[in-house]
């Protein structure tokens, strides 16, 4: 399947999933509102949402409260996005200004903050302590997970196994949430939980080091963010760790000071020590083993379109250039 196929498969549910986002950014502060609307029409993929529907479809679920947990779930992103790009102080997203840089710190802060405690007003709504339980945990580890990020930028000392930590901290733990939550509305089995609980784990460990590794051979028009952000923002990814461990003396010395200063003045020469290292093709297939785990974790569903789109969902996290 294509992505468009993929995103076909569910495009009823897509729709309303994105009228009730627009019914619950009502506000009666309009800058709230103005914010909350620009940031979730910004674009995206929409993937962890997508992720909520097409388990639920393949888990043959028959009522409609996947639709508000797919809005959940793409708040609580939503949020963590406006609060990234205050941390990390970034201007560009998915090719457009980032909330921080249009309206400031301050109000991209509070609505990231209005937008957690609406998708928390909506969990109470479900009435699903087991599913408030695997939100509310994950929202918990994703903002340790950015707190644990933020001790470790301009740190070239960083481990692999620490690198690991904040990825499935920061961004795997959302899209395991994604697929956990839509099985246990499902209600299926305690086995199939923890299939579908790992899948996303590995989807989004998978979809994160493509994504670190693209920072290094892709660009700005196609990506919606300037090449070398990361490095400009001290951060001791996968590639850069690779090079520093198996590159040549001069190449480490040249990326560990990068990554003290996050300066991003040398990043040609950054860039073609990443590309000589082999570091590129390490990640590839890092990535490539985490899609491989995400499909065994599938094998216990029954065979359905939606399973398939699941697959090719995950192919398509580690065949992208954006």
């Amino acid at each position: 399947m294509q992505i468009e196929e993929i995103y076909q498969s569910v495009e009823d549910n897509f729709e309303s999933v994105n009228q009730l986002i627009t019914k619950q950014l009502s506000s009666d502060v309009p800058l709230v509102e103005k914010i909350a609307q620009y940031i979730v029409e910004s674009g995206g993929k929409r993937m962890r949402p997508l992720l909520v529907l097409l388990t639920s479809h393949a888990l043959e679920y028959r009522g409609n409260e996947h639709i508000k947990l797919a809005a959940i779930i793409e708040f609580l992103h939503t949020a963590t996005l406006l609060h990234d790009d205050v941390v990390d102080t970034s201007n560009l997203r998915r090719g457009r200004a980032t909330a921080n840089a249009q309206w400031g710190n301050a109000p991209s802060v509070l609505v990231g903050d209005f937008l957690y405690s609406r998708a928390f007003q909506m969990m109470v709504e479900m009435q699903s302590i087991p599913i408030m339980k695997v939100l509310s945990d994950a929202t918990n580890i994703i903002a340790e997970g950015e707190v644990f990020q933020l001790m470790n930028c301009k740190n070239p000392d960083i481990s692999e196994a620490a690198y690991f930590e904040v990825i499935k901290n920061k961004t795997a733990m959302l899209f395991e949430a994604a697929s956990h939550s839509a099985s246990i509305l499902a209600d299926a089995s305690i086995e199939i939980q923890e299939a579908m609980k790992n899948f996303g784990l590995h989807l989004g460990l998978a979809f994160q080091l493509i994504d670190d590794m693209l920072d290094y051979v892709g660009d700005a028009g196609t990506m919606g963010k300037n090449v070398g952000d990361d490095l400009a923002e001290g951060k001791p990814t996968l590639p850069l760790i690779y090079t520093m461990q198996n590159g040549s003396n001069d190449d480490s010395k040249l990326i560990r000071a990068a990554i003290r200063h996050g300066d991003i003045s040398a990043l040609e020469k950054i860039c073609t020590a990443v590309n000589e290292s082999g570091a590129l093709e390490y990640t590839r297939q890092v990535a490539e083993k985490s899609y491989h785990d995400a499909c065994l974790c599938l094998e216990i569903l029954p065979d359905s379109r939606y399973k398939v789109a699941l697959l090719s969902l995950a192919r398509l996290a580690i065949n992208r250039d954006k």
